[in-house]
């Protein structure tokens, strides 16, 4: 079974124009699958495997001519030294389009290489898990909220519905590969329990301020440690650090991001929360809901190739918007209620786009479970 991707589009114009592009994305998002799918006549190699990281490493000229052009690459970030001979062979052809395709799904030294050896001849683009409006287009299914509540569960990773996998066992082995393969690779672990615990205590936190001493104290680590797990999380595309908007606002703006995850299906793995009324019935619904719309914003501008220029506001006397995201110089004002039955513009966001000016402000957009709202425009839909 194949689940259409909405980025596939976007994907295959840019391999087009570009001589090479990298895709982007947490482990198991589909990023392989894509890529044979779109380009079924390319050249293929996995980095994924120790022999071939290894030659692509030492001799990464002879790797590349061994293999010829177009080549699809996976897991580049194995063999971060292959960049400069890929930019070398970009160089000699630079007039010519559609060379190379990679995958990475560790972006911290991934794009620390892009940035020194491949600047300019590379586009970036970032492959999620599924959105909700993929799946409903794949199932023809309603965006109601017994459904959106049983995506909330399962999450997005593609092998859940392709394979039919109970989302509980499937994560359990996700986060067992993902603490051993790529965490370890990154930092040295030492005390493995510990990081374990320190997910879960983020996962109960998603949609909330990040405090980084507080979490450090629950965990019995350093602060500095904390940075550095969060740094991982981040880098592999698990949880995304949502930033504060607090331009020309004096000092009463709240400047501390919130965290999220970036797949509900994750995070309600590492809450333990394993079924649609578990979650129906628990406090944290309100802030899952708010995690899962984050998490389509960011999926419908990523599969338009828009930057994720988006962030939240709240001050210090309790004024706030769940999420802002400027469009030139206006502004888009989101709201997230579960279950908002009123179908009106909710108080504190009248009050916020007060303090923003109204002039500046584009649309303001409650995103509801509920039949009565106030709708999402075609391009941010969730």
């Amino acid at each position: 079974m194949w689940i259409e991707r909405a980025i596939s589009t976007l994907v295959k114009t840019t391999h087009a124009e570009r001589p090479a592009l990298l895709l982007t994305g947490a482990r198991q998002t589909g990023k392989s699958s894509l890529l044979n799918r779109l380009f079924p006549n390319h050249r293929y190699v996995s980095l994924d495997v120790p022999l071939e990281a290894r030659q692509a490493s030492e001799n990464g000229g002879f790797f590349l001519d061994s293999h010829g052009t177009p080549l699809v690459i996976d897991e580049v970030q194995y063999a971060p030294e292959l960049l400069r001979h890929i930019k070398i062979q970009i160089d000699r052809h630079r007039h010519k389009t559609g060379q190379f395709v990679m995958t990475g799904s560790q972006k911290f030294s991934l794009m620390k290489g892009v940035s020194e050896s491949l600047a300019g001849r590379v586009a970036i683009l970032n492959l999620h898990t599924l959105s909700t409006r993929e799946l409903a287009n794949h199932f023809q299914s309603s965006l109601d909220g017994g459904q959106i509540l049983e995506w909330i569960i399962k999450g997005g990773y593609p092998e859940i519905y392709e394979h039919n996998l109970e989302p509980y066992r499937f994560f359990g082995d996700y986060v067992a590969t993902y603490i051993e393969r790529d965490v370890r690779q990154l930092i040295n672990i030492r005390h493995v329990r510990e990081f374990d615990q320190f997910m879960r205590l983020l996962a109960v936190r998603s949609g909330q301020i990040f405090s980084m001493s507080r979490i450090a104290t629950e965990v019995g680590v350093s602060t500095h440690t904390i940075k550095s797990w969060v740094g991982v999380l981040e880098a592999s595309n698990i949880i995304y650090l949502l930033k504060s908007y607090y331009r020309n606002f004096g000092k009463r703006i709240i400047k501390s991001p919130k965290l999220y995850f970036l797949d509900t299906g994750l995070l309600c793995y590492l809450a333990n929360i394993q079924s649609v009324d578990a979650l129906k019935n628990n406090p944290l619904l309100g802030a899952f809901f708010e995690t899962c719309a984050l998490g389509q914003l960011l999926r419908s501008l990523h599969n338009q190739g828009k930057a994720d220029e988006i962030y939240y506001f709240r001050d210090k006397d309790g004024r706030e918007v769940d999420f802002l995201i400027p469009e030139g110089n206006l502004l888009n004002l989101y709201e997230c209620k579960w279950h908002d039955v009123s179908g009106v513009v909710p108080k504190n966001i009248k009050r916020i786009s007060k303090i923003f000016g109204e002039e500046y402000i584009n649309q303001i957009c409650t995103i509801s479970t509920a039949a009565k709202k106030i709708q999402i425009d075609k391009t941010f839909r969730v």
